[in-house]
């Protein structure tokens, strides 16, 4: 399943930068979407998700506050809005999906349950 981010860039700390995701081929609105970040020498990590009833749940830690997850089933695209960003945000960012059969939905936070990949996009936060 091809899915394709953009909007990734080079920014200054404080700095706002909005993400898309679109999976042009996806059953999209049976699909929960997820955005996840991995740092150069570091594992991938979540950042957040939304499942397709719309419940959101973020990496509390990392994002709280700052990032937000959206989709637009109409458009089969997700969302990250990044506002205040700070040089630890710096990392590929990758939007991933996975089959939603439980009703109702269960949000997921781990790469192994997610199935579907893009190929990511570059963030920099300078300070």
């Amino acid at each position: 399943v091809r899915m394709v981010e953009s909007g990734g860039g080079l920014v200054q700390a404080g700095s706002s930068l909005g993400l898309s995701c679109t999976a042009p081929s996806l059953s999209f609105s049976s699909f929960d979407m997820a955005w996840f970040r991995q740092a150069p020498g570091k594992e991938r990590e979540f950042v957040a998700t939304i499942t397709r009833d719309g419940l959101r749940v973020y990496n509390d830690d990392a994002v709280k506050g700052r990032f937000t997850i959206s989709r637009d089933n109409a458009k089969n695209a997700v969302y990250l809005q990044m506002n205040s960003l700070k040089p630890e945000d710096t990392a590929v960012y990758y939007c991933a999906g996975r089959l939603s059969i439980a009703a109702p939905a269960v949000p997921r936070n781990r790469t192994e349950d997610f199935g579907s990949w893009g190929q990511g996009t570059q963030v920099t936060v300078s300070s």
